[in-house]
């Protein structure tokens, strides 16, 4: 069996009087690769970031990697260390080379010396086929160049769940078939992976299991053939009729 990498118990998250996260229950193995689906304002980005306490838990139980962030005890810093996140607006510091994204978080958090933060850097731009831009400044590369490098800077510190969070939407699109093979290829090394996202053909084809969620709730969960082939619940037939066109 497959060991437990994220469990999450009646979570609720609310703002103010707006409960936008109603009582979700989901477990995560390793090696899931999750595509979560929905419409907009369902609370897919909301739940992504309760996983690394972007976002604070109003109530219920979260345990990620070993770490309960619904208990205020819990070292958050030393929790995040093992999630990497992907946003949808790649976050760069647009002051640093490439290379120095990727390295400033392990050597400033002494989990690798500058040299080998480098050597790995490198090879990280390789992965992601940018080893030609580790000198360039963030502002000369393109939103889908961009968006590898966040990667790369994310698998820097060597994380063992990745979290996307709408990776590909900001993206021309032209762009997003190679972002999208880079996620592909770790999906294929095994990593641990949440996504939030729109590429319905990337959740069928890339997906071990894809959650359509809505209201604030999970509404169905199950193998890509389950949801798209074979949806049950109205809402997710209504859902996928109007983004599949069909």
């Amino acid at each position: 069996m497959a060991e437990l990498k994220i469990d999450v118990q009646d979570l609720h998250k609310s703002y103010g009087q707006n409960e936008v996260l109603k009582g979700i229950d989901a477990k995560f193995y390793e090696g899931d690769v999750v595509c979560i689906i929905g419409p907009s304002g369902s609370g897919k980005s909301t739940f992504l970031r309760t996983l690394n306490l972007l976002e604070s838990i109003t109530s219920g139980k979260v345990v990620v990697d070993g770490f309960e962030l619904s208990d205020p005890k819990t070292n958050i810093d030393k929790a995040r260390e093992n999630i990497g996140m992907v946003f949808q607006h790649f976050n760069l510091f647009p002051h640093m080379t490439v290379l120095e994204n990727i390295i400033f978080a392990p050597v400033e958090l002494g989990k690798d010396s500058k040299e080998v933060a480098k050597k790995r850097g490198m090879a990280l731009l390789e992965k992601v086929g940018l080893s030609d831009k580790a000198d360039a400044f963030p502002g000369s590369l393109s939103g889908g160049q961009k968006q590898r490098v966040a990667i790369a800077r994310s698998l820097a510190m060597k994380p063992d769940i990745m979290l996307f969070d709408e990776p590909t939407s900001a993206l021309d699109p032209e762009m997003v078939g190679d972002v999208l093979n880079v996620m592909k290829d770790l999906a294929e090394q095994g990593m641990t992976m949440l996504i939030v996202t729109h590429e319905m053909g990337f959740a069928r084809q890339v997906a071990n299991r894809v959650i359509f969620t809505d209201g604030g709730q999970f509404l169905e969960d199950g193998t890509p053939e389950e949801i798209f082939d074979h949806p049950k619940h109205p809402r997710l037939i209504e859902f996928l009729d109007k983004v599949l066109n069909v």
